[in-house]
């Protein structure tokens, strides 16, 4: 299923639920992306600044694509 991505706070939603799916906590992810528990902490909750590489890198720990379209393309 696709989700639509349009702010960090819908970034945070996706990557705390699937973390919740796995079973993992917030430290565990942490040591699997090689970065702090802060950094998961403010990524879940949707602070705005954080860096892009580190953004993605959880993203696909967790075993998720981000991907890019035109809107109204399937």
């Amino acid at each position: 299923m696709d989700t639509p991505l349009h702010t960090p706070k819908d970034i945070s939603s996706l990557v705390k639920k699937r973390r919740k799916e796995l079973g993992y906590t917030q430290a565990d992810i942490a040591s699997f992306c090689n970065t702090g528990f802060r950094f998961i902490s403010e990524l879940e909750n949707g602070k705005e600044t954080l860096q892009l590489g580190k953004v993605l890198k959880v993203i696909n720990i967790l075993g998720l694509d981000l991907t890019a379209r035109q809107r109204g393309e399937k």
